[in-house]
Order: C-alpha cells, then structure tokens, then sequence
C-alpha cells in the first residue's frame, strides 16, 4: 500500500493503517499521554476503524480528546500488575485507560493460563472507550480461548426498572480454528451500542423499535431523545437484563471497580470514557481432553454453514479488514480534517 492517501470519493479518501496509527498517536501524545499510552491507544482505535467498526472507530478521538483535556483520565497512568495467585492476575490501571493495563499485565496473564490451563485478569481503576473485540482476539490468535466483559456508565434501564442503571456492558469472546481467522464476537448487552446511537443522531437517523426510551419513559426512535435525557433498553428483555447484572458483578465487584452509577464526572466537563472494571478469562484450550479444540470449533462452523448460516460473527469485519490492508482504510473527507485540527490542539 502506498504511504500516500488517494481519493476514494468526493468525500471520502483512503489512508494506509500505519499512517492512520502514527496520525492517532500524535494526537494523543498532544492532549497529554505518555508514548506507551499513545502507542497502544492509536493502535486500537486504528484497528477498529480498519476493521469497520465505525462506532469505535476515529468517530471515538473527540471523545479522547475531551477526555484527557478534561484532567478526568490520566493520559500517563503506569499500570501496577499484581500476580495474586496462581490463576490470578491483578491490576490497578491508577486511573488510566484499560487497554495499556492489559498490555502490561497479558505477559504473566498468559504465561499462568498456559500454566494453570485457566487465568483470570482482573483491571480496576480503569476507563475503557473501545471496542471490546480487539482485547480477545489476541489470545485466539495464539491458540488460547478469551472472555472479557467491562461496564461502562449509567445508561441502560433494567427490565421492568424505570430509570438507568447499567451501562451497555458488552461481552466479547474469542475461540481459534483450523482453517480460518479466529471465532470473536463482541455485543453490547444493550439493545443497540451507545456509540450507533450517536452516530445516528449525527446522521439525523432512526434507531430500530426496542432500542430506547426519552426523558418520560416513553419508547422513542429518536436517537437525540435517548441521548437527552432518554434511555437505552437491554435487549432481549430479561434475558440482556440479566446478562447485563451479571458483567456489573464480573466486571466491577470481582475487580474492584467502579459499578457503572458508582462514578461521577459531573467536575470534568467533556469526560466521556467510563471509569469502572474489566475482567479477562483466558483457557489454554490445549490441557482439554478429546480431540484438538481448533478441529473441533472448525467442526462447529461446517455445521453452521451446513445448516444454512452464510455469516459467522466477526466475518464481516474480516473481510473489511482485508479490504483495508488491500485499498487502504477509507475516511471521510471531513473525517480526517477533524482528526488533522485535533493534531495541532
């Protein structure tokens, strides 16, 4: 791939992954991160974005932004990584985002889950603004099984409450095969990722029935009424509900984090990452008995496709991702001069 941009569109252009990785870095590096924290971070927003995770994406770097300019997050954090056990790893991101506390801790984390067979991390003290996929996947690309869950902050009414408590707590997981990229999905508890919601209030679009509620309770397709003052709804009823309670559990209360209503960021103006928990689970699949476990999920999908499924989870931003490393990422025009002012302060 050429290192220079070529236009894709009248208002859209193209941009190779390392550009787009140095561009996001400078940008974090001059609103106040430490070249560790910059390096990671760009990474991951990057990738996201090569991947079409659009709600993740460069649509996220305001938001870092303000963020860091705020003083909510410290953009220079040193992660403290504990080994508490032999199946155990702790660590306090002391305020800084989750993503460099998985960085420092995911040596030892591995090293015990090939050990042990199982390891658990558990991140407190953290902010995590991302998508959760690129935390697992990782670990399925080294042949290893990864579960992470994280809660984010009040936006979520639980079924049957009527008014927020939960965040959108997403779950991700990721699983190796044999003869393809690794099994990952990564879903939001919530009916729909808070992110969408916003991008289609940008977009002056409707959210599907069943996502939301406004200020009075009342269900709403108007994105801007969920976000001003409104509500999201979990989906599946109950069932997400449930699902929801349970990754406040996993990922606050077993990491000692914050619980998505425990923070308050009212002093911050412009803070928008969630100050709460991640818990990572990682299962070196290969002290299991029976056949190998990559034939084995291989065999899962034959039958899924068997039995008439034409997409897996997570094949759709594998195929983006090859399109990206092939033609380049594509960026909105207007896109990338945001990202170009965000560069100069």
């Amino acid at each position: 791939m050429s290192a220079t941009p070529v236009i894709a569109a009248s208002d859209s252009q193209t941009i190779a992954f390392p550009e787009l990785v140095t561009l996001l870095k400078q940008i974090f590096l001059n609103h106040g991160t430490s070249p560790d924290v910059a390096a990671v971070m760009a990474n991951n927003c990057a990738s996201a974005q090569r991947d079409g995770a659009q709600s993740h994406g460069v649509f996220r770097m305001p938001g870092y932004v303000s963020t860091l300019d705020s003083g909510w997050v410290d953009g220079k954090a040193v992660p403290i990584v504990e080994d508490v056990a032999s199946g155990f790893v702790r660590v306090d991101a002391c305020n800084g985002f989750a993503q460099p506390a998985l960085a420092a801790a995911r040596p030892l984390l591995v090293e015990k889950a090939r050990s042990a067979g199982i390891a658990v991390l558990a991140i407190r003290n953290s902010h995590h603004f991302a998508a959760l996929w690129p935390d697992v996947e990782p670990f399925a690309d080294e042949g290893l099984v990864a579960l992470s869950v994280v809660n984010s902050m009040t936006c979520v009414v639980p079924h049957g409450a009527d008014r927020p408590l939960f965040g959108t707590n997403p779950i991700a997981f990721a699983a190796p095969r044999a003869d393809g990229p690794p099994i990952v999905f990564d879903l939001a508890t919530s009916a729909i990722a808070h992110g969408d919601v916003q991008i289609a209030a940008r977009k002056g679009e409707r959210v599907p029935p069943g996502t939301g509620v406004d200020s009075l309770g009342q269900p709403t397709l108007d994105p801007r009424a969920i976000l001003e003052g409104g509500a999201l709804l979990p989906f599946g009823g109950h069932k997400g509900s449930a699902l929801s309670m349970m990754v406040e559990l996993l990922a606050a209360a077993l990491t000692g984090g914050n619980f998505s209503f425990e923070f308050d960021w009212s002093n911050h103006p412009g803070a928008k990452t969630p100050w709460t928990g991640q818990l990572l689970i990682v299962i070196d699949p290969s002290k299991t008995a029976g056949q190998n476990f990559a034939e084995r999920s291989q065999e899962l999908v034959r039958q899924m496709h068997a039995a008439g499924l034409r997409r897996l989870p997570g094949d759709r931003r594998h195929r983006a991702r090859a399109r990206a490393e092939e033609e380049g990422i594509v960026i909105e025009v207007a896109e990338l001069a945001r990202l170009r002012r965000l560069v100069q302060g």
